[in-house]
This record gives structure tokens, C-alpha cells and sequence, in this order.
């Protein structure tokens, strides 16, 4: 499983790769696996306000429907657009083209309740599905 170490990341498999006072948002590769074909991701619009832990979108894939949990409060500055014609994105490239959306923190200090790239090695070795 790929986990970079640029990124942090939640219980809820999503990734937060923060840069200054902004972050980009994404599903990690252990997650996209899981899930399977993704074919629907449905996001919030722009300047729209998520909340921590609160639902912010929808993944729909070959095998489920999942609600994503906003792993950071802040206000959405952009929308990954191309996931709209091109869902499956998401599967093909998780850290990359297929992030989810980028949002301006506006409580800076969540970020320390999220897990470091070992962390989540170990949480998702403990869940039968990481590679040490």
C-alpha cells in the first residue's frame, strides 16, 4: 500500500496533504482498494463550509455507498471537477489526479489529531490490509 509521507491521515482512510494555511483532501490507496471500482463521487461546491468529523460527499463504488467524514474544518477553495466524468480517477491515482478537493484550514490545530504516515502503516496493518 502506498502511504506518502507528505500527507496525514484520518480512521476514515482519507488523506490530508496540508500546504500553508490551504490542504488537498484525498481517499488513500488502502481505501480505494477496498472500496473497489469507483463509480460516483459526489463533493460540495466551492466556498461551501465542512466541518470535522461531519459527512461532507459521497463515494459510490462497484461494491458500496460511503459517506466521507471531513477529517478538518475549513472552507472548500476547490473541487476536483474531473471526477465527475472520470470517477474512476480516485482508483488510479489517489495521491494524485484523483484527490477529492482542496480546502482553506480554519482550525489549524485538528491537523495534530490526525495520524503521521507510520500511524497509519500500523492502523492499517492492524486491519489485515497494510505491508510492513
Amino acid at each position: 500500500m502506498d502511504v506518502p509521507g507528505s500527507c496525514y491521515y484520518t480512521r476514515d482512510h482519507l488523506w490530508v496533504r496540508p500546504a500553508g494555511n490551504e490542504a488537498e483532501i484525498g481517499v488513500t490507496d488502502f481505501y480505494q482498494e477496498e472500496l473497489g471500482d469507483v463509480i460516483l463521487v459526489d463533493l460540495p461546491d466551492v466556498e461551501d463550509e465542512i466541518e470535522m468529523t461531519s459527512s461532507f460527499g459521497v463515494l459510490k463504488s462497484d461494491k458500496a455507498v460511503v459517506d466521507l467524514t471531513a477529517p478538518v474544518s475549513g472552507e472548500i477553495v476547490e473541487v476536483n471537477a474531473d471526477l465527475v466524468d472520470s470517477p474512476e480517477l480516485v482508483n488510479e491515482d489517489p495521491y494524485g489526479e484523483g484527490w477529492l478537493l482542496k480546502i482553506e484550514i480554519s482550525e489549524p490545530g485538528q491537523m495534530e489529531s490526525l495520524m503521521t504516515p507510520g500511524e497509519y502503516e500500523s492502523y492499517i496493518a492492524d486491519l489485515g490490509g497494510g505491508e510492513e
